[in-house]
C-alpha cells in the first residue's frame, strides 16, 4: 500500500462565496482521488465577477480547511480571471471541476494538458448550486438584498 504522503493531489477551485452543499459534495468526491487542495478565488475576483464579497477570503479559508480530505487551502493570483497561476505553482495530479464546468468553459484546460494534469469533470455532481438566480441567470436578487441590508 502506498505511503499516505505519496497520495495524488486533487486541486479544486472556485469562489466558495458562500460555501454551500455543492462545494462540500465536490470536495468530498475529489477526496476519493487524493489529497484535496482548495484554491479559493480572491476577494478582488469576487468583486469583479459579482460586484460584492459575501465572505472574506480568510472566512472562506477557515471553513474550507475544516472539510475532511482538504490538506491545503490556498490563494491565487487570479487577476487574469483564471487559477492558472496556482496550477503552475502547485502542479497537482488532478484538476477537478464540478457543477457547471466542462471543457468548453474552463480556461485552464490547455495549461493542464501542457503540465500533464489530468482533468476530472462532474466531480460531486453536475448540477450548479450557487446563489439563486432569476430567469435571466442573474444573481441580482441576492445582490439587491445584500446592498439593502448594508444600509
Amino acid at each position: 500500500m502506498a505511503n499516505e504522503d505519496e497520495k495524488p493531489t486533487v486541486m479544486v477551485s472556485g469562489g466558495f462565496d458562500p460555501v454551500h452543499v455543492g462545494h462540500i459534495r465536490m470536495i468530498t468526491a475529489a477526496a476519493k482521488y487524493g489529497h484535496v487542495i482548495v484554491v479559493a478565488n480572491s476577494d478582488e475576483w469576487l468583486y469583479r465577477e459579482r460586484g460584492f464579497v459575501f465572505m472574506s477570503f480568510e472566512q472562506r479559508k477557515e471553513i474550507l480547511n475544516s472539510i475532511k480530505g482538504v490538506v491545503l487551502v490556498d490563494s491565487v493570483d487570479d487577476s487574469d480571471g483564471t487559477v492558472c497561476e496556482a496550477l503552475k505553482r502547485l502542479v497537482p495530479t488532478y484538476f477537478a471541476n464540478g457543477g457547471h464546468r466542462f471543457d468548453g468553459n474552463t480556461p485552464e484546460v490547455e495549461l493542464c494538458k501542457q503540465l500533464e494534469i489530468e482533468l476530472l469533470w462532474g466531480i460531486g455532481g453536475t448540477e450548479r448550486r450557487a446563489f439563486p438566480r432569476n430567469e435571466n441567470n442573474s444573481i441580482t436578487p441576492i445582490r439587491t438584498h445584500i446592498k439593502h441590508s448594508e444600509k
